[in-house]
């Protein structure tokens, strides 16, 4: 637990290299993952309407910020990056087998994305 009386608290002895880097940046997709489930599953058990329409909007931002750590994975390990395509080209393919849609690339899809007029 954090201890925010202590200014010194969050300071760190050395810089990451770069491996740790990518390693940390997992880690923070993966808390990213788990506040989105947790938001959710608080949306999921209110019928309260402003809270719904605040967590919800929550949840979103921690959405976008997935996309941000994981742009951010890719730019940091091109060879994890290739990974990602790979399995986006093998679900494509299945995809196509089944005669299902395939979507678009991402930049579509934050194109119909809600605008809320915030940077964040």
């Amino acid at each position: 637990m954090p201890s925010f009386a202590n200014p010194f608290q969050g300071n760190v002895n050395k810089k990451l290299s770069k491996e740790e880097l990518i390693q940390a940046v997992r880690l923070d997709i993966a808390g990213e993952l788990e506040a989105i489930f947790m938001y959710d599953a608080h949306v999921q058990a209110t019928d309260d309407p402003i809270a719904k329409k605040v967590i919800a909007d929550i949840r979103d931002e921690e959405k976008a910020h997935v996309g941000e750590l994981m742009t951010l994975l890719k730019i940091l390990d091109p060879a994890e990056a290739a990974h990602f395509a790979e399995g986006e080209a093998e679900v494509r393919e299945m995809l196509e087998a089944i005669g299902a849609a395939v979507p678009s690339g991402g930049e579509e899809a934050a194109a119909r994305a809600p605008q809320t007029g915030r940077s964040r």
